[in-house]
C-alpha cells in the first residue's frame, strides 16, 4: 500500500500481522454509540495474547431496515472469512421478528434485546425484570446503576463495559440472561417469536462465545 506522497510503504513501515485465527467478528448495528462502545471494552478486557489473534469491528449507525443488507455486503466483498452479527433492540421496531428470521435463514447471527440493551445491562446488576418499555427499561437502569456505581448512566460512556464489570458480575448476567431465556420458552405452548420474550435477550451468547476465547 502507497503512503500519502504516492511511495510504496517499506516493509518496516507496514501495519504487522496479525492472525485472526480465534474469529473475526464483525458487528452491524443500528445504534450510535452504546454496543460500539460495550465491544470495544470487550475486545480491550481480553488478554494482549489474545487480542492478537481475534478481531472485534463493530459497523455502527446502520439504518435498522438495512441491518441484514449491510452485513451481507460486507462478507461477500472480503477474501477475510468473517464472523458477522446483527446487534439491535426490538425498542419500537416494527418488522423485529423479520429481521431475525431472515439473518438467520442467510447464515449471520443476531444478537437481539427485548426491548433494549439496558435489560442485558441489568442483569449485570444482579436481575432482569419484567418491562415491556425501552423507555422505562433505560430509566430503571439508569437508576439502579447510579445507586450502585454513584454515576450517572450515559448511553456514550466510552468504559460502560468496564464499569458494569467492576460494580457488576458479568458471569452472573450470563447466567441470569440463559435462565430467563429457558424460563420463558419453558413457560410457553410453542417456540415464541422474540418480539414477544419481553425481558430477554441473546447478547450473552455472542459476550460468552469472545470470552471463551480467552480460556485458549
Amino acid at each position: 500500500m502507497p503512503n500519502r506522497d504516492g511511495r510504496r510503504k517499506k516493509r518496516s513501515e507496514r501495519e504487522p500481522y496479525k492472525s485472526t485465527d480465534l474469529g473475526f467478528y464483525c458487528i452491524f448495528t443500528d445504534t450510535k454509540e452504546t454496543e460500539e462502545n460495550y465491544f470495544d471494552g470487550l475486545k480491550i478486557s481480553l488478554p494482549e495474547s489474545i487480542r492478537e489473534r481475534i478481531e472485534i469491528k463493530v459497523f455502527s449507525k446502520i439504518k435498522t431496515e438495512k441491518l441484514l443488507e449491510s452485513a451481507q455486503e460486507v462478507i461477500t466483498q472480503s477474501s477475510q472469512y468473517y464472523q458477522p452479527w446483527i446487534v439491535f433492540d426490538r425498542d419500537r421496531v416494527k418488522n423485529f421478528d423479520i429481521i431475525i428470521s431472515n439473518a438467520e435463514k442467510a447464515g449471520i447471527k443476531v444478537a437481539w434485546s427485548n426491548p433494549c440493551l439496558e435489560i442485558w445491562f441489568l442483569a449485570y446488576l444482579g436481575s432482569m425484570p419484567v418491562i415491556e418499555s425501552s423507555v422505562e427499561c433505560c430509566k430503571k437502569f439508569a437508576e439502579k446503576y447510579e445507586r450502585e456505581t454513584g454515576h450517572k448512566y450515559k448511553k456514550s460512556d466510552s468504559d460502560i463495559y468496564f464499569k458494569l464489570n467492576k460494580f457488576g458480575d458479568e458471569n452472573n448476567a450470563i447466567a441470569c440472561a440463559e435462565k430467563r431465556y429457558a424460563q420463558i420458552q419453558r413457560d410457553s405452548d410453542c417456540r415464541m417469536q422474540p418480539s414477544t420474550m419481553i425481558s430477554c435477550t441473546t447478547i450473552h451468547i455472542l459476550v460468552k462465545e469472545i470470552k471463551s476465547k480467552a480460556k485458549l
